[in-house]
């Protein structure tokens, strides 16, 4: 797993310091050219501090003309946090070394499978060690997704259940949805199941600001406060 790589390496290799000029260099290529396309705008506005980064990728990748790479790349990094729950807590380690995020960085990258001919995933990475940023990366990646989303004329619901839902549930689900008021003329419905025990059972929906929330921990919480006012 990359985890036990990322650990690994940083404890037996040590690297030269990252310069400040990698991270002057992402600034510098993240600005748009004078007379450039509007195109290389964020299509959203997505908010803290993952959200900032993933917007100032999204911007570089559109000046190199990079952002399916890019976006595959960060797909492909986001399926390996689901996959290794331990590089999050690594990434965050607050003993991680200059060297170790040098190791750390190189790891990711043979991690994601992508050829990035114009250096932007490496860039932004380089970027994130130098400011000890590493541990946003995963939020980067969700983030980046939603920027891309929107690009693509997508409309993101999800759908949160207790247990994994069969693929036979999901796609009822998203038929229904896809006819209904919530997705616009001329956009395409991309359904992310996600699961948390926390809610017993039952289903939690949010499609744009809407949340519908049919989960059993929130009729408990719902007959609990009945009770509360009641007596």
């Amino acid at each position: 797993m990359l985890a036990s790589r990322v650990a690994a390496r940083s404890a037996r290799v040590a690297a030269p310091r990252l310069s400040i000029a990698a991270t002057r260099g992402y600034a510098e290529q993240s600005k748009p050219a004078a007379g450039q396309s509007a195109n290389t705008k964020p299509p959203v506005q997505v908010f803290g501090l993952d959200g900032t980064y993933a917007s100032a990728l999204y911007t570089a990748a559109a000046k190199s003309n990079s952002l399916d790479t890019v976006s595959r790349a960060l797909e492909n990094m986001s399926n390996t946090f689901k996959k290794d729950t331990r590089l999050q807590s690594i990434l965050t380690a607050p003993t991680l070394s200059v060297d170790d995020k040098k190791q750390i960085v190189a790891e990711i990258q043979k991690s994601i499978n992508v050829q990035d001919k114009s250096n932007t995933v490496q860039n932004f990475l380089g970027t994130l060690a130098e400011n000890n940023r590493l541990g946003v990366l995963e939020g980067v990646c969700e983030k980046f997704a939603t920027l891309m989303g929107a690009a693509r004329g997508e409309v993101e619901m999800t759908i949160t259940s207790a247990a994994p839902l069969e693929q036979k549930v999901v796609r009822q689900l998203e038929q229904a949805v896809s006819k209904s008021q919530y997705v616009g003329q001329g956009k395409k419905l991309k359904v992310v199941p996600k699961v948390n025990p926390e809610i017993r059972g039952g289903l939690i929906v949010e499609i744009g600001d809407r949340t519908i929330d049919l989960s059993v921990s929130a009729k408990m919480a719902r007959m609990n406060k009945l009770l509360q006012d009641t007596l």
